[in-house]
């Protein structure tokens, strides 16, 4: 099979997977205002997307499955632009670091590999810790209109919250890269 072909059929399942642990695998929490945040594992399946895939294909795999997630349900649907551009800058980081920077894909050190895949995880969830409230608030704000003092509870709330997804996500995503990484390997479905 070509490999552009292959990518994009990676791509789309894990977009698939994002899709359904977010709008499966997760705690919606009420906050002020009516609106909502939640606990789920969409992120984790976003970063092992941009680990095998690299950033690019890894971040719209996120994007395009979240994005989706959240225009089917009316509680953030008007949230979709903003998870949009931050799932994808989630990917590229990762992307970024672990292929463009360090070429995971090119070693056989397995320490080598797992170090910088937790390195490029962590950092793109950092940023997504410190950019989703920001974002949100402004967002919110400014876009939405709400009024400031429920914008500002919901980012408040949503670190947290964010916090909480970023650290599993991280967990999560390089447990299941490091046993799934060997078998595509094998297989030459690594890029």
């Amino acid at each position: 099979m070509n490999r552009k072909i292959n990518k994009m059929v990676q791509c789309a399942v894990l977009a698939a997977l994002c899709f359904i642990t977010f709008t499966y695998l997760q705690i919606k929490i009420p906050v002020p205002g009516g609106d909502f945040t939640s606990i789920h594992f969409g992120n984790v399946f976003l970063v092992l997307a941009a680990l095998l895939l690299g950033g690019f294909y890894g971040g719209l795999a996120g994007a395009i499955g979240m994005t989706i997630a959240d225009i089917m349900d009316p509680v953030y649907i008007l949230g979709a632009p903003k998870t949009f551009v931050l799932k994808l800058c989630i990917g590229l980081i990762v992307g970024l670091i672990a292929h463009k920077s360090k070429k995971i894909n090119e070693s056989d050190d397995k320490k080598y590999v797992m170090k910088w895949s937790i390195i490029a995880s962590s950092v793109a969830m950092l940023f997504n810790t410190i950019a989703d409230p920001v974002v949100g608030y402004f967002y919110k704000l400014y876009v939405l209109g709400q009024p400031q003092e429920f914008a500002k509870a919901l980012a408040k709330i949503s670190a947290g919250v964010t916090f909480f997804n970023a650290v599993v996500t991280v967990i999560v995503a390089n447990i299941l890269f490091v046993a799934i990484r060997p078998i595509l390997k094998k297989m030459d479905l690594l890029n």
